[in-house]
């Protein structure tokens, strides 16, 4: 990961926000739109951290270095040094960061923001490119890297969702009235309600930030998925076998682009992720049988033909 300084110095970086963001969270008690008002740098560094890192040790896979991955390293770190420092500036004006557009200054810096975050999901595009070009590993590997960088694309793509007009927006507008706020987390309530623990997320409507946070991680979730996979391959053989392991990633992303599909459904329905209706609760047991049927499936041990030709074959004796 060396050949990646910029990526992972970003990250030593974003985890030293982070410690200041934790203490912020301890020493300054002030509220913005019903959560304190250090958690959104401290969420954000945490992500920034984690995306960095990954992102350098997945360039690092591939057998030399490129312009194109350089300069998409730099684009992601420059990128996301200005979307950082917006939303750490805001926080120490006690304004919101996102959706702003109330004075000239906070529509600039929220514009700014846009742009930096599109910058970012192409230079991120760029890396899915290189990486669908290079062998990463063995199979189970280098497909982990290539699936969980293309939902993390569409996980980047569907925050664009927050970025459209509530119909409470809309009908300002139509009205004539001014809006000091586009966009919004919520869906079919207000931002600002009450939230899950840690996450921050809606817990009384939809919230965008559900499916926008699972694609996302997929990035980390199926290559840590797959590291768990090889460590149990020491205790269980079947696992050794490199096509049972590539069959296991390819129902993990399918389980996680289904989950996010899921999610997106519930959250666009203005539905909080812990008050599935039947509907969702039908859907998400159809997923997981279709996974665990996937699975029970990936882990039977493959048919080889020179295993089949070493089987004794049974002759007819002679009778009478």
């Amino acid at each position: 990961m060396s050949r990646y300084r910029s990526l992972l110095g970003f990250s030593w970086a974003m985890a030293g926000l982070a410690v200041v963001a934790a203490a912020g969270m301890i020493v300054d008690d002030r509220v913005l739109v019903g959560v304190p008002i250090w958690s959104k740098p401290l969420k954000f560094a945490v992500s920034f951290a984690a995306y960095g890192l990954t992102l350098a040790w997945m360039l690092s896979r591939r057998p030399a270095p490129s312009r194109a991955g350089t300069w998409a390293a730099h684009t992601v770190v420059v990128t996301g040094l200005i979307e950082m420092s917006v939303i750490v500036g805001q926080t120490l004006r006690g304004r919101r960061s996102h959706f702003n557009v109330e004075t000239p200054l906070d529509r600039g810096l929220f514009l700014t923001m846009g742009g930096t975050i599109g910058a970012l999901w192409v230079a991120t595009l760029v890396i899915a490119v290189l990486l669908f070009r290079a062998r990463l590993g063995d199979r189970p590997t280098t497909w982990a890297i290539r699936l969980g960088a293309l939902i993390a694309l569409a996980g980047l793509l569907l925050g664009g969702l927050m970025l459209l007009p509530t119909p409470e927006q809309q009908a300002r507008r139509a009205a004539g009235l001014v809006s000091t706020i586009v966009g919004a987390h919520g869906v079919g309530v207000p931002d600002g309600g009450p939230t899950m623990p840690l996450t921050g997320w809606n817990t009384t409507g939809g919230d965008l930030r559900v499916p926008h946070f699972v694609g996302m991680h997929a990035l980390q979730a199926l290559p840590l998925l797959l590291y768990g996979v090889e460590a149990l391959a020491r205790r269980r053989a079947r696992l050794r076998d490199e096509r049972v392991r590539l069959r296991l990633v390819l129902t993990a992303a399918g389980f996680l682009t289904g989950l996010l599909a899921l999610v997106t459904w519930q959250a666009l329905r203005g539905q909080a992720l812990l008050r599935p209706d039947p509907a969702t609760l039908v859907a998400l047991a159809a997923l997981v049988a279709a996974t665990a049927t996937g699975g029970c499936a990936a882990l039977r041990t493959p048919r080889t033909p020179d295993t089949d030709a070493h089987q004794p074959t049974r002759t007819m004796e002679p009778t009478g």
